[in-house]
């Protein structure tokens, strides 16, 4: 478990009225819910380079990073978790979704494109995902303090 604070990037990734998601948990880990794919931030590399790296480990996808969409903190008042995460809108360059592609951390094993309708049946995280991934005039927005599912 992580103490104290951890920073994570991650990746609005729309194409043709569809947003990319991942699973957040492991299977058997945690609730059945989903994210942008993304992760935490190595040091001595910039937060592009980390997200490049973080969308790639999961999706096998190679990505452009564009301009910052969201921050968004959410912690465990009962645990020592606080992640503040900054999300780039992010083009794909290269690749395809492959349900062949092993995420080397072994955390993402789903991974699919949505419409804004099918996000409305599913649990994601964080709340305002599908405000920021389908209309890029809104200002950044900040979440502040969203409480961890578990």
């Amino acid at each position: 478990m992580y103490k104290g604070l951890r920073l994570g990037v991650r990746a609005v990734i729309v194409r043709e009225n569809r947003l990319l998601l991942v699973n957040a948990y492991r299977a058997g880990m945690g609730p059945e819910l989903w994210c942008a794919p993304g992760g935490g931030v190595e040091a001595h590399s910039s937060l592009p380079e980390n997200l490049k790296r973080e969308v790639h480990e999961e999706t096998g996808l190679e990505i452009a990073v564009g301009p910052v969409a969201l921050v968004n903190e959410f912690h465990d008042p009962d645990m020592p978790f606080h992640q503040v995460d900054i999300f780039f809108r992010a083009t794909i360059v290269a690749g395809d979704l492959s349900d062949e592609w092993v995420d080397p951390e072994g955390i993402v094993q789903f991974r699919r494109f949505v419409t804004q309708q099918e996000l409305g049946n599913l649990t994601i995280k964080p709340s305002t995902l599908p405000l920021i991934a389908f209309d890029s005039s809104t200002p950044v927005p900040y979440d502040a303090l969203e409480m961890l599912l578990r």
